[in-house]
């Protein structure tokens, strides 16, 4: 634990701000509980089977002020309420960070608070230590963050200290379940789709083969090229094949892949001694990997930590509770410093 400094002697409230993708956030936390958190979604990326980057930073330009503004109102507060701005510096999508990365940095200089930039990965790993009634991890513990971009078997020994066992060498798994998506016409996002569906399909109606990759990572590529290979060989012999078949097809699938995640992450935890188990980011929202991981801690009598579904997908809130634990260390961040797009 860090020494108790002039910044958390008393009630720390936090404006933060996320843009690094298709959603513009704002939230506020007063320590680690939420008083607001904003979200305006893109609906218009969906037409286009994917998002598209110039569109979404226009969208963020549109939507920053309003989102801001609508969260300080919803928390109660002020401005001069504020005693930092936390905001995502990256990973994600330039144009996108440039207008959350901007916004910030302007209204820091406006009021004359200081910045705290946070890693958008990290902060999906954080949000278990958002105050929401329920228990919360203890050091240490292992995250799956699995999500449309990333997929990582994280080791946290404390907040910020964080290492990585494992990660995919490709194709991320949520990439992996949209593309299947996108190949049985599901449309975008696909993950819901296929989750929704598969509830009513036989997860072993069909097998697809998993690749055989060293340690604890992953790879989604071959998963993604078997499913496109067995599909067109069935469409020659019937073309209505996926819509007579669409339900298994979900399941396999999806089982295929919650399969292949969940395999590693037992192992990771059963080799490092670990009895605390978390899943964080957009796929952590799929009903499956959330049943499987109960089951398998059931199993081992290990405690499995399931994100609500508000913290699921990109937010605000995430940000500021990482920023949070940042103030607490007195870490802050320079005007200077660019947002970045991988991490």
């Amino acid at each position: 634990m860090h020494p108790i400094n002039d910044y958390a002697i008393h009630m720390t409230t936090i404006l933060s701000i996320e843009s690094s993708c298709d959603d513009t956030s704002a939230a506020v936390l007063r320590d680690d509980r939420i008083l607001s958190n904003v979200i305006a979604s893109q609906k218009v990326h969906e037409q286009y089977g994917g998002v598209v980057p110039e569109l979404a930073s226009r969208a963020h330009q549109q939507n920053i002020i309003p989102v801001v503004d609508s969260a300080i109102r919803q928390a109660g507060i002020t401005k001069e309420d504020i005693d930092a701005i936390g905001f995502t510096r990256g990973p994600g999508l330039l144009g996108s960070l440039m207008v959350g990365v901007s916004f910030a940095k302007s209204f820091s200089l406006a009021l004359g608070k200081p910045l705290i930039e946070v890693n958008h990965l990290q902060a999906h790993v954080l949000s278990h230590f958002i105050d929401t009634g329920e228990p919360r991890p203890t050091f240490p513990f292992i995250c799956l963050l699995v999500s449309g971009g990333h997929t990582q078997i994280l080791l946290l020994h404390d907040h910020f200290n964080i290492e990585l066992l494992g990660q995919t060498i490709d194709d991320a798994a949520g990439e992996a379940i949209d593309k299947a998506a996108k190949i049985m016409d599901l449309g975008y996002p696909g993950g819901p789709v296929i989750d929704r569906l598969a509830k009513e399909g036989n997860p072993d109606a069909f097998r697809f083969a998993t690749p055989h990759i060293a340690g604890y990572d992953y790879s989604f590529s071959g998963i993604k090229t078997s499913f496109l290979y067995f599909l067109r060989d069935r469409l020659k012999e019937d073309p209505d094949f996926i819509q007579h078949h669409l339900p298994d097809l979900c399941a396999s699938i999806q089982n295929t892949i919650v399969g292949f995640l969940l395999k590693k992450v037992e192992h990771a935890a059963i080799d490092h001694h670990i009895n605390q188990i978390a899943i964080a980011g957009g796929v952590s929202a799929n009903s499956l990997l959330r049943s499987e991981l109960q089951r398998i801690c059931h199993k081992h009598r290990w405690q499995a930590f399931i994100p609500k579904f508000q913290f699921c997908t990109d937010n605000a809130a995430m940000v500021g509770i990482a920023a949070y634990f940042k103030y607490q260390r007195g870490e802050f961040a320079d005007l200077s410093l660019p947002p970045y797009t991988r991490g």
